[in-house]
């Protein structure tokens, strides 16, 4: 191993995440070398160890493996120390509790060797996978993970059926090429994401998931925890659903509404007036401000490196500058003060005594709206021009 290190000829890599695997340990290594040597594959082993408190590290060392002390904690942050110290072409990771068998690392390999860039495995029967019983809990097998698989190939067009599947190959310069940022149990996810988005070529291979030999402790994966992060993540990335959607829809019941209340419209017994004016209103500010952070979490995803650049948002920026941002801030305000003031009028008209009520909330709601939507637009265009300012 270590004369095919100094000499660049490692083909792969194969990174173990560790914390606390002194059960399993071993076995997985062995798994992995046997795999690589019966293949003939040139290759090395290497363990990031997160900060073992049990014989881990001492396993590894007798085991012949790599070690790589990554000190900042998190399931990402030891992939991401091993992976920056892997040497070879090809990275394969599995976890270190033996629910993957290391034996199927070949066919991974013949994957890449084809000319993809990320080769995921799968252990559900979606995609021609299997799972030992036991080894899956029943909400990650029948909920949680079909959900989130089907949901990363809606919004992100990822062709797999296991997102959590930890059992994956990837070249080293796509890896490279993603720049991942997450530390957590989100680098999984992450990584699919990323790939899709950029376009990168994956491919999928079925795997078996077998029943975690680990004793000494519980898996490291909370379930509730872990899902809610994943979710977070997904929605995250695709600000679209999170925001856009919604926000359409709100802004589409709104100027429904002020449709039909501002000439008072009657449909059947129901009569549209200044009460319908402050729900379409409210549903016109809080839709656009949603669209605002739509546009504020695409730009912070795009300048942290979460996402990679968007042509679409691009040229939404090419079009709508600070500067156009606050003239058409001042034309609102303008607007709306002109209806405020006419209500004013109004009242002094009748030297501030009793307003008719339904005609003066005419000026009055469509006036503070876009005062308020002005305000709106001004600040937060400054805003969205202060985070993009990395990105450009």
């Amino acid at each position: 191993m270590q004369r095919e290190r100094q000499t660049g000829t490692i083909e792969v890599s194969v990174v173990i995440p560790c914390l606390n695997e002194e059960d399993t340990l071993a076995i997985c290594i062995e798994k992995a070398r046997q795999a690589l040597r019966e293949h003939h594959i040139t290759g090395e082993i290497v363990v990031a160890d997160n900060g073992s408190t049990d014989l881990s590290r001492a396993i590894a060392e007798r085991q012949g493996a790599r070690i790589i002390m990554v000190k900042e904690p998190g399931y990402g942050s030891a992939l991401m120390g091993g992976i920056a110290v892997a040497t070879g072409r090809f990275v394969i990771m599995a976890d270190a509790d033996d629910s993957y068998d290391f034996l199927e690392i070949p066919k991974i390999i013949e994957k890449l060797r084809e000319g993809f860039d990320l080769v995921q495995g799968c252990r559900l029967p979606a995609g021609g996978g299997s799972v030992r019983p036991g080894a899956m809990p029943f909400l990650h097998r029948w909920v949680g993970n079909p959900f989130f698989s089907f949901l990363v190939r809606q919004w992100f067009h990822a062709p797999i059926h296991d997102v959590y599947c930890g059992l994956r190959g990837f070249t080293k310069a796509m890896y490279e090429r993603l720049d991942q940022r997450c530390t957590g149990m989100e680098f999984a996810t992450e990584m699919i994401i990323k790939a899709s988005l950029r376009g990168e070529k994956i491919a999928e291979v079925p795997i078996t998931l077998h029943l975690a030999g680990r004793t000494s402790h519980p898996p490291h994966l909370k379930t509730f925890r872990d899902g809610w992060r994943t979710f977070r993540y997904f929605l995250m990335c695709s600000p679209r659903w999170l925001f856009l959607v919604p926000s359409s829809a709100f802004i589409a019941f709104g100027l429904l509404g002020y449709l039909v209340a501002m000439p008072g419209l009657s449909i059947g017994h129901s009569t549209f007036d200044a009460h319908t004016l402050l729900f379409a209103s409210l549903a016109i500010l809080c839709g656009y401000q949603w669209i605002l952070f739509a546009i504020f979490a695409k730009t912070f995803a795009i300048t942290e490196g979460f996402l990679p650049p968007d042509r679409h948002l691009e040229r939404f920026f090419e079009l709508v500058t600070l500067e156009k941002g606050l003239v058409v801030a001042a034309l609102a305000v303008a607007v709306g003060g002109g209806l405020l003031l006419a209500a004013i009028r109004q009242w002094w008209l009748t030297d501030f005594g009793t307003l008719d009520y339904a005609h003066t909330m005419r000026f009055v709601v469509p006036g503070a709206t876009l005062v308020a939507l002005g305000f709106q637009t001004a600040f937060s265009s400054f805003f969205v021009s202060i985070l993009g300012m990395r990105r450009r």
